[in-house]
């Protein structure tokens, strides 16, 4: 996996459909639109050194390998993905979820899909990372993590500008998928 169409390609979206009641092609169409919104915050918040440890830290705690395999939707730990919703968008969440939801998309589906694919989005980082519950610390250190993001993501990550975690989520958003 390198970048937001794998992961979103992983995803299935039936199940994501069925959880929130609507065909699949609002699910995919909402997912296009949040997915990107979880990333871009994140990479916001990684512009900040603490928001950076607090993130590398994160990674730490979400498994991999919860993307193998194929993904149950319903095994989603979806209070988890509350949390981790509200500590990227902060008191910005509802004003999120309100611009997500004027581009089509009800904003109730927006915000009851957040919290889902927040948890798969950590997943996903990890993996990229090489994080994981016993590596926690390597996630938040500040040089080793951004040489080996710009190794696996080929020097493309460089979006953000400030290395690290930033450069991992501003090459995984690439450029024309905001």
């Amino acid at each position: 996996m390198t970048d937001i169409n794998d992961l979103l390609a992983r995803i299935p979206m039936d199940q994501v459909a069925s959880q929130l009641g609507v065909d699949e092609q609002t699910a995919d169409h909402a997912s296009r639109l949040a997915l990107p919104a979880l990333l871009d915050g994140m990479r916001a918040n990684a512009q900040d050194p603490a928001g950076a440890a607090s993130l590398g830290a994160a990674l730490g705690e979400h498994d991999p390998s919860f993307l193998e395999g194929g993904i149950d939707v319903g095994k989603v730990d979806t209070t988890d993905g509350d949390k981790i919703v509200s500590n990227v968008f902060g008191r910005n969440r509802d004003d999120v979820i309100t611009k997500l939801g004027s581009t089509g998309t009800d904003g109730s589906v927006i915000g009851r899909l957040l919290p889902m694919l927040a948890p798969l989005v950590m997943a996903f980082l990890a993996k990229q990372s090489g994080a994981s519950a016993a590596g926690a610390g390597a996630a938040s250190g500040s040089g080793g993590l951004g040489d080996l993001l710009g190794g696996m993501l080929g020097g493309s990550g460089g979006q953000s500008g400030g290395g690290g975690l930033g450069d991992l989520l501003g090459g995984l958003l690439g450029a024309g998928k905001r």
